[in-house]
């Protein structure tokens, strides 16, 4: 289940691949009975589609999933870097601000993108560990199959990858700065700013979930 997992968040198996229980119970030497109670599983989860007689389908980018995901961080993001505004430590300091000089690293990389991701979950995970949120930030973990999918997506492009890089230097440095009204707008920016581009629906629109998806 979790090589399933990881499969069709790194969209190894795209939004609208059939999922066969015979080329899966070949594929992991197991019967079928425990494939489907894997299947079933993933369909709780939202990470496949189960059609009665049709068969199991990887499910399509939800965008008003994504919307919801983005508007929760927008929210909890922003109360967070007032939280920190008075009490970062300088060692919490040079943590992000290491993760940020990795994560620049990886922008002209060849293949750099996977560790990018990795980098950009750590320096958001990082502000909650710091403002002592870890616990939210272990929930919205688990409701992110949508959003996951439709962030790598968006980072495909390599000018992308700066501008996100750019805005969390900015981000730091309004933190330190005090400068609260300034880093609101800009979260909100920095993570619902893509969520309505007509350049991703033209390039991945058939990936997204609608009422013709299948």
């Amino acid at each position: 289940m979790n090589e399933l997992k990881r499969d069709i968040l790194s969209l190894q198996l795209k939004p609208g691949t059939i999922i066969s229980e015979t080329t899966l119970s070949e594929r992991y030497q197991i019967s079928r009975t425990p494939i489907r109670d894997i299947l079933k599983q993933l369909s709780l989860e939202d990470y496949i589609n189960i059609y009665p007689k049709k068969g199991s389908i990887v499910s399509y980018i939800d965008l008003e999933s994504v919307e919801q995901l983005i508007f929760l961080r927008s929210t909890l993001e922003k109360e967070i870097m007032k939280e920190l505004k008075d009490h970062l430590p300088l060692k919490g300091l040079h943590e992000l601000k290491t993760i940020l000089a990795k994560q620049k690293e990886c922008i002209d990389e060849e293949d750099g993108l996977e560790k990018f991701l990795q980098l950009d979950d750590a320096f958001h995970k990082t502000l909650y560990d710091l403002a002592g949120r870890g616990f939210l930030w272990s929930l919205i973990q688990q409701f992110q199959v949508h959003y996951i999918r439709f962030r790598r997506l968006n980072m495909h492009r390599k000018d992308k990858l700066a501008e996100i890089h750019k805005e969390h230097e900015l981000m730091i440095g309004l933190l330190v700065q005090g400068e609260t009204e300034k880093i609101a707008e800009l979260v909100r920016h920095h993570l619902q700013a893509d969520i309505n581009s007509l350049d991703f629906q033209e390039h991945f629109g058939k990936y997204i979930k609608s009422s013709e998806s299948f």
